[in-house]
């Protein structure tokens, strides 16, 4: 029988599966577009985008055992840590040229849906139980009564 955080962790499985065929598709395409700054921008959008999606997952798998305010504040901080991290990411390249910014913006946006899509998947695919009973529990609601 499946433990609790079965979905969350096939999610993550899917979800580095759809992340690493991201990065195959977009550095051919992109660099038989733009050459060498197209593989660079598909490169930075798979770690950008993906890591993104992904440290979100991460963080309630590791918050999935801790107290339920302490794993709002593990989610709520990770979020703003990634959010910050992103933004200085992005504020730092905006300052160099040796990338493809088409690049870096479709393979963004193809990680995000990519990412989510597939971690969707693996969340709804898995077949965990809601109720647990005790060995020899086989009496009814209406038997109790």
């Amino acid at each position: 029988m499946p433990g609790p955080d079965a979905p969350l962790r096939t999610a993550l499985r899917y979800g580095l599966i759809g992340l690493g065929v991201l990065v195959v598709v977009s550095v051919v395409i992109a660099t038989a577009v733009a050459g060498t700054p197209g593989l660079w921008g598909a490169l930075l959008g798979a770690a950008i985008g993906g890591g993104f999606i992904l440290t979100t997952l991460v963080s309630v798998l590791l918050g999935a055992k801790l107290p339920p305010s302490t794993q709002g504040l593990v989610l709520l901080v990770s979020w703003v840590g990634k959010l910050l991290v992103a933004l200085i990411v992005v504020g730092v390249l905006n300052q160099f040229d040796f990338y493809s910014r088409p690049a870096l913006f479709f393979t963004v946006v193809g990680a995000l849906l990519i990412v989510l899509g597939a971690e969707t998947y693996g969340v709804v695919s898995v077949k965990v139980p809601y109720v647990t009973t005790r060995a020899g529990d086989d009496e009814t609601a209406s038997e109790q009564e």
